[in-house]
């Protein structure tokens, strides 16, 4: 409906160029979101995954650039895996053991891995990148000209394409994914059937370093620079577009193409009110609107199915009543 009703106000909108801009802006948020799914449908809420994200990216490039060493795409990417995942266990590894409140949790380590970046990593802006990430940074899979202008889609969307898809198999395919919604659904039920609560809640929260650190380094390779503030402040637009894309905040559901739809809503909403002269200021406030609604209405729709269980069980106790009166 934002498409189509943005294509009669505005021509421009509907072109490859305001497509392509839209995906390159959804790169980053859609891996962020993936890894925020996780962790929703196991039941929890992150919100230090933003700073786990750039602090896994931004050591990777410092470390680069002070040793002045340039190695392929891959190994830039394990390096910052391996931070990411260090971080992520910190996570996991407190929640699990504890059993603490995830959001005190997350937010927490969030001031704790962005004070220890600052301090031990650095706090400089890098304008030059190692060579290698350099060299990717203007790579295109596709590059052309049109009536509006150049269009180009980056290289990287191809990196949150398989991420989708991976995120997608797992939760779909594997018992891990299996053990996500049962979590979620029921931590103590999850637990009698014999799932492996503290290893999985562990597990999770390093897959979220890992993944989050993909789309840091994907971040900073698509901006051209290294910014250790970037990224840090961003997790509302990432929670409201997993939560839009149908994930209960409440745990136990969630799907990966609600998550993909979600994050696209979203970059739509934020395409459209720049095109329409909207100040910038103003979207984050679009946004807010719109966690409020989504959550809003998970709400709504927990009571009236707590309250059909509720009539279905009165009628049953009413029936088992009567059948011994008789």
């Amino acid at each position: 409906a934002i498409v189509i009703g943005m294509s009669l106000l505005n021509p421009v909108f509907f072109t490859a160029n305001t497509a392509f801009a839209v995906l390159r802006s959804a790169t980053v948020p859609m891996i962020l979101a993936l890894s925020v799914l996780l962790v929703i449908i196991s039941g929890g809420i992150d919100v230090s995954f933003p700073v786990v994200a750039i602090a896994s990216a931004y050591t990777t490039v410092t470390i680069l650039l002070a040793t002045g060493t340039d190695v392929p795409m891959v190994v830039v990417f394990a390096i910052a895996a391996a931070i990411g995942a260090i971080l992520g266990l910190v996570n996991g590894f407190v929640i699990a053991k504890f059993r603490l409140p995830t959001l005190i949790v997350t937010l927490g380590t969030q001031g704790v891995f962005f004070g220890a970046m600052l301090t031990y990593v650095g706090a400089k802006y890098f304008p030059e990148l190692p060579p290698t990430m350099a060299a990717l940074s203007t790579v295109n899979i596709l590059d052309f000209t049109t009536a509006h202008g150049r269009a180009n889609l980056h290289v990287l969307v191809l990196l949150a394409i398989v991420a989708t898809l991976l995120v997608w198999a797992v939760l779909k395919w594997t018992m891990f994914g299996r053990s996500l919604y049962a979590i979620g659904d029921d931590y103590e039920g999850a637990h009698r059937a014999g799932f492996r609560v503290v290893r999985t809640q562990i597990l999770t929260y390093v897959l979220v370093g890992v993944i989050a650190s993909m789309a840091g380094v994907a971040h900073i390779t698509m901006s051209r620079a290294a910014n250790p503030q970037d990224l840090v402040g961003g997790e509302l637009d990432i929670i409201a577009a997993v939560v839009l894309g149908g994930a209960s905040i409440f745990g136990g559901r969630g799907s990966v193409g609600g998550t993909v739809l979600g994050v696209l809503l979203i970059q739509v909403i934020n395409n459209s009110l720049l095109l329409v002269g909207v100040p910038s200021a103003w979207l984050r406030a679009a946004v807010g609107i719109l966690l409020i609604v989504g959550v809003g209405i998970q709400a709504v729709s927990a009571r009236r199915k707590a309250q059909r269980v509720h009539s279905v069980e009165d009628v049953m106790d009413l029936t088992v009543a009567q059948r011994k009166e008789a």
